[in-house]
């Protein structure tokens, strides 16, 4: 097998194994089949191109062809037609698959079902990143440098695939690709390395590696020092994470720390934050039905389905504090804080939920306080936040809520604001573990508190003061283009530009509150839906939401709604005229209890992305019906996939760019010999390949010659070459002025592409073969680097023990 040919298989080779990172987050590995024929398709013709021989733009051009076509006949019939003929295929149908894969990556959970369309975005991946490999390992001979889409390929897949098992497999899979490739370009990269980190013997030097033994003495094998260093590395870079001390959540460490859910009594629920948690079955954009309940009761206003409850302010962001979990009881303990009285005066009711099979969530929606849960599986109960936890499964695998049916007995509260308005002081472990603030908070935050709750003389006027002040006559604006972020600064800048959702509201008013020492908390989870003839209620993802949950003894943990968007059910406790609001008819809720954002969407897909993760992208207008679809692509999809038509479309032309900026800069500068090399590379650009062992005279003749020029095109074609002689050649102070050499070089030019056919001026000005330059020039700047490289780590000396 040829070095060449070598190569190319073993860029193949680095490449599959690398997409063997991807297999985690797909539940079928089928399709790695198809990558690989794909791949060895796409390899084949460019080895092919590459014998005949073609350009190397060509070479790309064939394989990137060959590669769509293959992909086209894969997905034939996949996508529903819009239109007819292989164009519209190409263009809209195509297109629509792609749309609907990266819909079905946003909503499903990983392991996600490998769907047309995730197919589709993971051959097409795959294939462009083997593209690339192709070309800098073997069109442009540049193997080290193929690394790099080796790397973006593995990092992207390692980064979504966190926590999935496996990780340390595809990562040698990977680098044991990358290392064959590297050692099948050949003995003379590795010889370089062989000098670079080790000490050569004395006496004869080898032509291969640079150095070698003196008289009976072996010469060092680079190839074997090679293996060697590459080995050293690998093990290095998967040894070193194991002795580094644990790193906790950060960075470095697993998503969202130790997720607690460890088998024992003592394992824990440590600091996840849901609303990243939640983002891979909330960011949809076709606001798919995620949980659907029956209920029975009278109240589906309060029926909101909480999943976790945010206590721990750090500053930076509201999460979960570590809590410990314990096994879940037949009968739920009592709300803490909730006096005889008030439960006496409410009612047990009983829900009955499923949830969608595309919805994974380690945490149990379900409505609070809840008292008895049924369900199956293997669950584990937070008494402090009365939430369920999915335990652990397995290796990697956890208990979770897809596809799960449970029934949910929970009290329907009934608090009077008589009764809130007379709780006494909480209880001061309440009030001390609920009302830490953190120390970077802006003093705004609790002077804006003060301001707003001046005068009131008890907790309950102060919590409907603040409620009051961001829903209804604070000046605030539900806005759905405002980053979500929930830091110290970012409360602080939301009360100064008052625009924001849902979680800018809950987490301004719960920090707020916690300033005015009451405890105070951040509850998220589901709206309670929307009521169906059948008498069942969907909850989709648009219902997800986030409030603030504040304490007051005897009561308990207590619902507040800052929130100013439609279909919100304010708590009758808070408003004193406020009528229950059923999901079943939003058309009732009075406007003085909500008012109406000025600024809410319309659809789903003109939210921004931070938004739909949550499902704040509100619910569908009066009148609209919500089976109708997205209503067409965003702004943003069809910019997004205009400038990537342009893209496309701009690169036949780089070639001619680029000629033409060097051009224009060499004739610029009105120096001789850069009037010649232009000149050269015009015949070149007509095939006619420069000779750099002829003297500039019998260069000129070969020119004119081989490219067939007329009388005038030849004689500016002599007069560059005499001023190119007279450059060279002429003693010092001779007059080497030539005003006229730009005119005789462009002359020379047209004269050039007018001798020759049609298609050859074609090529000549879309795919000029002196473009070759551009990876000239960049292969020279890589071989500078590398000695700089050399030249820096030429002093470090790493034994190598062992024989060979």
């Amino acid at each position: 097998m040829s070095g060449r040919a070598r190569v190319t298989l073993f860029g193949m080779l680095a490449t599959l194994l690398t997409s063997w990172s991807l297999a985690p987050l797909v539940e079928s590995s089928g399709w790695l089949l198809q990558a690989a024929a794909l791949l060895g398709v796409q390899a084949a013709v460019g080895a092919g191109a590459r014998r005949v021989p073609l350009a190397r733009s060509l070479t790309v051009a064939a394989q990137l062809l060959v590669s769509l076509l293959l992909l086209a006949f894969l997905f034939a019939g996949k996508a529903e037609s819009t239109g007819s003929g292989p164009l519209a295929f190409l263009v809209t149908d195509f297109g629509a698959l792609f749309q609907q894969g990266a819909r079905d990556v946003a909503e499903f959970a990983i392991p996600a079902p490998t769907t047309d369309g995730i197919r589709l975005l993971l051959l097409s991946g795959v294939l462009l990143i083997g593209l690339l490999v192709d070309v800098l390992a073997v069109t442009v001979r540049t193997a080290a440098a193929a690394g790099l889409p080796l790397l973006a390929l593995y990092s992207v897949a390692a980064g979504l695939s966190a926590g999935q098992g496996g990780a340390w497999f595809a990562f040698v899979l990977a680098g044991g690709g990358y290392l064959m490739l590297l050692l099948s370009e050949g003995r003379d990269r590795l010889a370089q390395w062989g000098r670079v980190f080790g000490a050569a013997p004395g006496g004869r030097v080898s032509a291969a590696s640079g150095y070698g033994g003196g008289s009976g003495t072996k010469a060092v094998a680079p190839v074997r020092t090679g293996r060697r260093i590459g080995v050293a590395a690998l093990g290095l870079a998967l040894v070193a994470p194991a002795m580094l001390p644990a790193l906790g959540s950060g960075v470095l460490g697993p998503p969202g720390g130790d997720d607690g859910s460890g088998g024992g009594t003592g394992g824990t629920i440590s600091a996840v934050n849901p609303l990243v948690s939640l983002q891979s079955s909330l960011n949809a954009q076709d606001n798919r039905v995620v949980l659907r309940y029956r209920t029975d009761s009278p109240q589906l206003g309060e029926q909101y389905l909480r999943i976790l409850a945010l206590d721990e302010f750090n500053g930076v962001k509201w999460e979960a504090s570590g809590r410990p979990l314990t096994d879940v009881p037949e009968r739920l303990p009592t709300p803490t804080g909730l006096s005889e009285r008030v439960r006496e005066g409410a009612s047990e009711v009983r829900t009955t939920v499923s949830a969608a099979d595309t919805y994974a969530q380690r945490y149990l929606p379900m409505p609070y306080p809840a008292t008895q849960v049924d369900i199956g599986g293997k669950w584990r109960f937070e008494p402090a936040g009365r939430t369920l936890v999915g335990d652990q499964l397995g290796k990697d695998r956890f208990q979770n809520v897809q596809g799960a049916q449970y029934t949910v007995r929970s009290l329907l509260l009934r608090p009077t604001a008589a009764q809130l308005q007379s709780a006494p002081g909480p209880n001061p472990f309440v009030r001390a573990e609920y009302t830490k603030l953190p120390d970077n908070l802006p003093p705004v935050v609790a002077e804006t508190a003060r301001r707003v709750t001046a005068g009131a003389k008890d907790d309950y006027t102060r919590a409907v003061r603040l409620q009051d002040f961001f829903a209804v006559n604070g000046g605030f604006r539900y806005d759905t283009k405002v980053s979500s972020g929930t830091g110290s600064q970012a409360i602080a800048r939301f009360l100064n530009d008052k625009e924001g959702f849902c979680v800018h509201f809950a987490f301004s008013m719960a920090a707020m509150s916690r300033t005015l020492g009451i405890p105070a908390r951040v509850a998220v989870g589901f709206t309670p839906g929307e009521k169906q003839a059948d008498g069942s209620v969907n909850v989709s993802m648009r219902d997800a939401h986030a409030w603030p949950e504040l304490y007051f003894e005897g009561v308990g943990w207590t619902r507040f709604e800052p929130t100013p968007r439609a279909g919100i059910s304010v708590p009758d406790y808070s408003r004193a005229e406020a009528p229950t609001v059923q999901p079943s008819a939003p058309a009732a809720l009075p406007s003085q209890a909500v008012p109406q954002p000025s600024a809410a969407p319309s659809k789903a897909d003109e939210c921004p992305a931070e938004l739909r993760k949550l499902g704040e992208c509100g619910g569908p207008a009066l009148g609209q019906d919500t089976a109708s679809g997205s209503g067409g692509p965003s702004v943003g999809v069809v910019l997004g996939w205009t400038g990537a038509a342009l893209a496309v479309l701009a690169l036949p032309l780089l070639p001619v760019l680029w000629r033409g900026r060097v051009r224009a800069r060499r004739l610029g500068s009105r120096e001789v010999l850069d009037a010649w090399r232009e000149l050269g590379d015009a015949a070149w650009d007509v095939n006619v390949p420069p000779d750099e062992a002829l003297s500039p005279r019998r260069a000129a003749a070969r020119v004119v010659t081989l490219g067939k020029l007329e009388a005038e095109a030849a004689a500016a074609v002599h007069r560059v070459a005499d001023a190119v002689e007279r450059a060279l050649y002429a003693p010092p102070g001779a007059d080497l002025s030539y005003p006229g050499l730009a005119d005789d070089v462009l002359l020379a030019r047209a004269g050039l592409l007018a001798a020759a056919d049609r298609a050859g001026r074609l090529r000549a000005l879309l795919l000029p073969r002196s473009a070759a330059r551009v990876v000239w020039a960049a292969a020279a700047r890589w071989s500078a680097l590398s000695e700089r490289v050399t030249a820096v780590f030429g002093r470090i000396r790493i034994p190598l023990r062992g024989r060979g």
